[in-house]
């Protein structure tokens, strides 16, 4: 990466941009809106973590260009009604909910996601967190492996019609 870049907890005023984001990297039927983003960022902001370019030299400067994001819950798995209802959210939980992971196009491949991943990671076992919860496709599991997650097989999860995999990192 020869940008210079920033990970920073998100302000309630990124949902538009984080929204766009959202859509570069989900298939619409995946894809959360600007309002269920509005939600989020009320109810949860400071577990958003949003990857920046920093560098003043570039015309990508400001630019948004990764995130992770995902509720608090004492609940142990990944459920589709996380999706929609914030009131899962729970400050107090022992799980870090991962909704996404995104990169932005013009930007893959250069270990974006990884850098966010490894932040979000850091800021759950920081935050006393029993440890992570995410659902993937199959082709993204050796990614999530890498970072020690395990893969507890195909979830209840039928969010936009996908097949998805349950992924639980411990602490």
């Amino acid at each position: 990466m020869s940008n210079k870049i920033s990970i920073r907890k998100a302000k309630i005023g990124d949902d538009k941009v984080l929204a766009e984001l959202e859509r570069s990297c989900f298939p619409e039927a995946e894809a959360a809106d600007r309002d269920t983003f509005i939600k989020r960022l009320e109810s949860y902001s400071e577990q958003f973590l949003v990857v920046e370019v920093l560098d003043e030299e570039t015309k990508d400067s400001g630019k948004v260009i990764g995130l992770v994001n995902g509720p608090i819950t004492k609940e142990e798995n990944l459920t589709d009604e996380m999706y929609a209802d914030t009131g899962f959210h729970d400050i107090n939980g022992s799980w870090k909910m991962i909704f996404g992971v995104e990169t932005h196009p013009d930007f893959q491949h250069q270990g974006i996601a990884s850098l966010a991943m490894r932040a979000c990671i850091e800021q759950a076992k920081e935050e006393g967190r029993k440890g992570l919860v995410l659902t993937c496709k199959k082709e993204l599991i050796g990614f999530y492996e890498r970072f020690g997650f395990q893969n507890e097989g195909i979830s209840g999860s039928v969010h936009g019609g996908a097949v998805w995999y349950q992924m639980r990192l411990s602490f």
